[in-house]
């Protein structure tokens, strides 16, 4: 494993786990030239997951993607990188795990939504306006609105 501050590829593992959802093992490294320390993820490959996008193309399912759409929501937030990675690994687990290998990619932001609607309810408004595609303030009102609602529910309950 080549250390991505200095390039050195000697290094050791100094904290080895596995994830939440035990989909992959999460390496913590320490590399013997620098001595900084970096994480590694080490997963099993071999589910080709298709996206249909909403202009009807397919692609191969890219984690990253998720992630970064996961991370510019995230911005500012206090929510730990973790935190924000485990919500990749919980959607891409879900979606391996479903009946097909073929999703709409509106369901994949539809998973995002509903953890990140658990977390934090600004993160969730980010993502839902570039998901959803808002183009004007209203839209961002009644998805606010919205949250207000079920917020006053869940204390009426």
């Amino acid at each position: 494993m080549k250390c991505p501050y200095c390039g050195n590829t000697n290094n050791k593992v100094v904290d080895k786990r596995e994830t939440e959802n035990n989909i992959a093992t999460r390496r913590r490294r320490e590399c013997s030239g620098c001595s900084k320390r970096f994480t590694t993820y080490e997963r099993i490959e071999g589910i080709n997951l298709i996206v249909i996008k909403k202009n009807g193309t397919r692609v191969a399912f890219d984690k990253t993607r998720v992630e970064k759409g996961i991370m510019r929501s995230c911005e500012k937030r206090p929510l730990s990188t973790e935190t924000k990675l485990n919500i990749a690994d919980e959607v891409e687990s879900e979606l391996i795990n479903g009946e097909t290998t073929e999703i709409k990619s509106t369901t994949i932001g539809r998973l995002v939504m509903k953890r990140l609607r658990k977390l934090d309810k600004v993160a969730y408004i980010r993502f839902a306006s570039v998901y959803r595609d808002f183009e004007d303030v209203n839209e961002f009102h009644d998805e606010i609105s919205k949250l207000i609602r079920k917020k006053k529910g869940d204390n009426n309950g």
